[in-house]
């Protein structure tokens, strides 16, 4: 019996990449599953599949987390349909491209913060109290190791990556003392739709390409998962050799100088990514997912 039998794990992000391949690993496994994204339907098809699978069948909740308040409203829904939650996995992500001065303090820009920053915080806040009463509980924030090698029109992106990193070491400190085990999920480059997206400036396919080169998604999912199923605390890696860029962020700094010269500075668009983006990135996304569609 795996160590998941039964656990009620409520997992954000899970309409695609990543979250969507782990959601499966985990059901796989005898996981009650609570799946948020903003696509509803396609939160509805994993559903359907997975209870098609013999598993049981997760609760599908669709929310946008760029939204203040969706976080709090979305968790107590979760625990509802679960009776409670014993794992968390604050895998969603957005980000913008834009120069940094010129996004500023937008509401595209904020939107960022309030998906990759302030959503996992408002989920941890709202499941905490009960693992903490429990003496017992798992959180798993999905990071980025652009926290060390930024690039630039993502700068917004950055930031957000790395000030849930710092959250995420805090939390832990406050956490694994009352039995709640606390674990940043630190991802390279991974052949996800949000890199796809990114090749859409200029420069930044050198800049994803460069060593160890992207990932593959299904080896990142389940890197999640193990984090999930534990021991590990702390910070858990994909590729493994992102511990040395971790240990020695300079590393990920130079590389992020060199592949910087190829981009475009002239360039004063704002651009919203995700499933909802503009036009562009969205295309983008939408390739990437039908070729991955195509190749089950």
């Amino acid at each position: 019996m795996s160590s998941l039998d039964g656990k009620r794990i409520l997992i954000t992000g899970a309409s695609s990449g990543i979250g969507r391949e782990a959601a499966r690993l985990l059901a796989a496994r005898g996981a009650r599953l609570a799946l948020v994204a903003r696509r509803g339907d396609r939160l509805t098809a994993l559903s359907s599949e997975i209870a098609c699978a013999g598993q049981h069948e997760p609760a599908a909740l669709a929310a946008d987390l760029g939204q203040r308040g969706a976080a709090a409203e979305v968790a107590a829904r979760a625990a509802e349909q679960l009776g409670g939650i014993d794992v968390l996995v604050n895998n969603a992500g957005t980000s913008i491209q834009g120069l940094t001065w010129i996004a500023g303090d937008s509401n595209e820009a904020r939107a960022v913060f309030e998906t990759n920053v302030w959503s996992p915080l408002a989920l941890a806040a709202a499941v905490a109290p009960g693992m903490v009463e429990r003496g017992a509980g798992v959180i798993v924030n999905t990071g980025s190791m652009v926290q060390v090698a930024p690039f630039p029109h993502l700068g917004h992106y950055a930031a957000s990556r790395a000030a849930l990193a710092l959250a995420t070491q805090t939390m832990r400190l406050e956490l694994e003392p009352r039995g709640v085990r606390v674990v940043e999920l630190a991802l390279g480059v991974v052949d996800t739709a949000g890199s796809t997206e990114n090749r859409v400036l200029k420069g930044g396919a050198a800049w994803l390409d460069g060593r160890p080169g992207p990932g593959k998604l299904a080896d990142a999912a389940a890197a999640l998962v193990r984090a999930v199923e534990g021991p590990a605390t702390g910070v858990v890696f994909y590729p493994g050799m992102m511990r040395v860029v971790h240990a020695l962020p300079g590393l990920g700094r130079r590389h992020a100088r060199r592949a910087a010269k190829a981009t475009d500075l002239e360039d004063t668009a704002v651009r919203v990514g995700g499933s909802t983006g503009d036009d562009e990135i969205r295309a983008a996304r939408e390739r990437w997912e039908r070729e991955q569609e195509s190749a089950r």
